[in-house]
């Protein structure tokens, strides 16, 4: 029998924050990606719920938040989380940020301390590389010239292992139509492209100081292991974890492993 889960939307400034709200307990903040949607977490909410009171949102501009709302960077996108937490009267949660999660709870970790407990950074980086930057200039190249039904199959094959996507593109239609529909628009999706670029906290983050574990795998396209294992030397104490398969979508494509993980480290 499943958890209910309560929805809400929550006032932030110039726009209204989709949250939802799965379980009781000690608070868990699960933060998406690029993608920008609670519903990323699908295979650890209700896991997750069992154990603590769950909440996902879905990032300005994205998903079942007021749509059109472009980010001037992921300061922003952090400091929206706070106020989602004080509209909540959430005083301090763990936090688990992935991808561009990470980097949101980087800067929440920095900026507002005494509002994190334990922090789990997955799949995620400390500030771009060469490489990371050419994937990126890639990504939104394609998005530019070839549209966005490109840009999320591109992105799609970058981010899942084919073991487990290509069982599942029996009918490439209406795969890539449920991807389509979560576009947020193309200026959205641009400022979101430069925000993640612009992310550099590396002189910044031996201040950190929260109990973290570092997860990612060892086959991830987007932010290689060495992003995950920079973060984890970066971070005093930090602990290091890298699956041995996964991709960049580890807690879809290694659910088992990746959930088993996290609640081991969240365990009180």
């Amino acid at each position: 029998m499943s958890i209910p889960t309560e929805q809400r939307r929550i006032s932030v400034d110039d726009a209204e924050i989709h949250v939802e709200i799965t379980g009781s307990g000690p608070d868990l903040l699960l933060g998406a990606g690029l993608g920008g949607r609670g519903i990323f977490w699908a295979r650890q909410i209700q896991q997750f719920a069992k154990y603590f009171r769950v909440i996902t949102h879905d990032h300005r501009g994205c998903g079942k938040s007021t749509p059109g709302k472009t980010v001037s960077g992921v300061s922003q996108m952090a400091d929206d989380l706070i106020a989602v937490m004080d509209a909540l009267n959430i005083d301090t949660a763990h936090m688990v940020g992935h991808s561009t999660g990470g980097a949101i709870f980087q800067h929440i970790a920095l900026e507002h301390p005494g509002r994190m407990h334990k922090l789990v950074l997955s799949c995620s980086w400390a500030g771009p590389d060469e490489y990371f930057v050419q994937l990126f200039a890639m990504r939104r190249e394609i998005l530019v010239k070839c549209g966005p039904a490109a840009y999320f199959a591109s992105g799609t094959f970058l981010a899942m292992p084919s073991s487990h996507l290509q069982p599942q593109m029996q009918d490439s239609r209406a795969f890539m139509e449920e991807r389509m529909a979560a576009f947020p628009g193309l200026e959205v999706e641009l400022s979101r492209l430069d925000a993640v670029v612009g992310h550099d906290l590396r002189n910044e983050l031996h201040k950190i100081q929260h109990e973290t574990l570092c997860i990612g795998a060892r086959d991830d396209q987007i932010t290689p292991p060495g992003f995950t294992e920079e973060l984890g030397r970066k971070i005093p104490g930090a602990t290091t974890h890298l699956l041995d398969e996964g991709g960049h979508f580890c807690p879809i494509a290694s659910a088992e492993a990746y959930s088993a993980r996290l609640l081991q480290f969240l365990a009180p």
